[in-house]
């Protein structure tokens, strides 16, 4: 049990960040090409409560490196360039967690070079770990987030990138896209794509660590 609220507490500082900054994105890009449905609903705002989804943080704890969050309301209708637009909203999460990953990277390293040793073990250990799963858990919603399957933002992407009839045709699966992401990942396919390209991701900036 200590273990368990152990790895909670080191995790919970990564996760809230990771789904907040995601979100918020979504939102503040929504905003800022002409619809404020995120803003009026209240999420653009950095309370971390606002934005988890109960079954997402769960699996960022199971795996820690994928998960997701509740998705921002975002009214394609109320942006300028609707199609062109959702690309750009829809890249802006990922976008910002690959960035905080980097952040991460960096607290890592400064805290490798420059606390450990010379601060206590009880504030050094859990720095370096927090940082180091902050980076793995901002990879992992970057990349998963970014699967071409209509429930993630891979999803409204591609909408937005291919030819008008082919995307109407790709919209089609919007119904089945959780039932599909299920079978991705309970097949085993999203461990086999999703996880390596985080891992080398992670060593790339962790420096091997």
């Amino acid at each position: 049990m200590n273990e368990f609220l152990l790895t909670i507490s080191i995790l919970a500082v990564p996760v809230l960040l990771a789904v907040t900054v995601h979100e918020v994105a979504h939102g503040w890009v929504a905003y800022r090409l002409g619809d404020p449905t995120a803003k009026l609903a209240g999420r653009l705002t950095l309370n971390p409560i606002k934005h988890l989804d109960l079954f997402g943080t769960l699996a960022f704890v199971i795996t820690r490196m994928v998960g997701w969050a509740k998705p921002v309301p975002v009214n394609p209708a109320n942006l300028r360039n609707p199609r062109q637009d959702m690309i750009w909203v829809a890249a802006a999460g990922p976008a910002a967690n690959v960035l905080l990953a980097i952040g991460f990277a960096a607290l890592f390293h400064l805290a490798d070079r420059f606390l450990l040793g010379a601060a206590p073990r009880a504030i050094s250990v859990p720095l370096l770990l927090i940082a180091r799963y902050g980076v793995y858990i901002n990879l992992g919603l970057a990349v998963f987030n970014i699967l071409p399957v209509p429930p993630l933002d891979g999803g409204n992407i591609v909408l937005g990138i291919l030819p008008r009839d082919l995307a109407i045709r790709y919209e089609q699966l919007k119904p089945y896209g959780f039932i599909l992401l299920l079978v991705l990942i309970f097949t085993g396919v999203v461990a086999k794509v999703v996880f390596p390209v985080i891992q080398a991701m992670a060593a790339l900036l962790l420096l091997g660590y």
